[in-house]
């Protein structure tokens, strides 16, 4: 059963350019009733990251169309500082699309540009957007110059909205859902289930968690899976809001528990049916990549390495980071590496 949906969208923007709340404006037009919009957002605001954006964060909508069909729209609210190239790297790879968010006072900056060129790479259509034309200090026509210039845009291809007021926000989905419409997007319920990790962590509740977005097939509780390196099963399946439901379909953005250890993000998580060749495809992969690491690395007391690089013969100390999810840490690392 092929059904049509609206899949994944990437936010790009600054640091403080009103990406989160671009999200929360969104999830709030969605749902349609405001007392209803604010119990939502209470919630989610329980789970959701405020502030500075360190994490991606995949947040779900369901979205009733005119003609009647109902759609998902996943929204991967990205971090906007340089040090998560790769993390917003990740996010891009698990699009569709991207919307292109920019500050109408501070216009593109560097960061921006580096991300919107990589969704470029990839071959994702973009949604130029200016936020926050209500404020004083705003320079729209200015930014709309900056934006055609940096990137080739039309004039007509830029939406001006303010997340903070609303102002704007339809115009902003019903893109959107053209863009969606005119991809062509379609995925195969009943196909098996195969999706990316975006986030991941341990959990002091849950133990291994990961946040994945489903790309094709319907992950049910129960079912067997590989990830990566590892097998495991599915014992649990939540949704943004930490809310148990019994599966995910295709553009579903969920929380999977069952994972014998931390899957890493960017990895990929694929149902199987036969257990048996689950377990020993697992075992075959664990067995060459304990072979790789034992060749790659070598272990050393402090002693020793202490008289090593008395020595000379080691120019570098090994350090183990500790973070909340594998996307900060990775981000991390890669700051000290610099």
């Amino acid at each position: 059963m092929n059904t049509s949906l609206i899949r994944n969208f990437c936010i790009i923007a600054h640091i403080d350019h009103g990406k989160s709340t671009l999200a929360d404006r969104l999830i709030e037009f969605t749902k349609g009733i405001k007392d209803q919009n604010e119990q939502i957002l209470d919630t989610m605001d329980l789970e959701r990251e405020r502030g500075i954006t360190i994490k991606s964060q995949a947040i779900t909508l369901p979205y009733s169309h005119k003609n009647g069909d109902i759609y998902n729209l996943n929204l991967i609210d990205t971090p906007g500082h340089v040090d998560f190239t790769s993390e917003v790297s990740r996010s891009l790879r698990a699009s569709d699309g991207a919307i292109l968010l920019v500050d109408s006072a501070q216009g593109i900056q560097a960061q921006t540009i580096a991300n919107t060129y990589l969704a470029l790479d990839l071959g994702l259509n973009i949604i130029p957007v200016i936020n926050k034309i209500d404020l004083p200090s705003a320079q729209t026509h200015t930014v709309i110059n900056e934006i055609i210039n940096t990137f080739g845009f039309i004039k007509e291809e830029i939406l001006q909205c303010s997340a903070k007021t609303g102002e704007g926000i339809e115009n902003i989905m019903n893109s959107i859902l053209l863009e969606s419409e005119m991809l062509e997007l379609k995925s195969n319920f009943d196909a098996m289930g195969r999706g990316t990790i975006i986030d991941s962590k341990l959990d002091k509740g849950h133990g291994p968690m990961a946040t994945i977005l489903i790309r094709k097939g319907t992950f049910h509780i129960g079912d067997p899976f590989l990830c990566n390196n590892y097998s495991g099963k599915i014992r649990a399946i939540m949704n943004e809001r930490g809310q148990r439901i019994k599966e995910g379909i295709p553009s579903d953005a969920v929380q999977i528990l069952g994972f014998d250890q931390v899957p890493q993000v960017s990895d990929i998580i694929a149902i199987v049916k036969n257990e048996k060749d689950l377990k020993r495809i697992s075992a075959d992969r664990q067995r060459i990549r304990r072979e790789i690491d034992h060749r790659k690395f070598a272990t050393h007391s402090l002693d020793e390495m202490s008289s090593l690089i008395r020595e000379g013969n080691i120019k570098s100390l090994p350090l183990i980071i500790k973070g909340d999810v594998d996307g900060s840490i990775e981000a991390l690392s890669e700051t000290l590496g610099k």
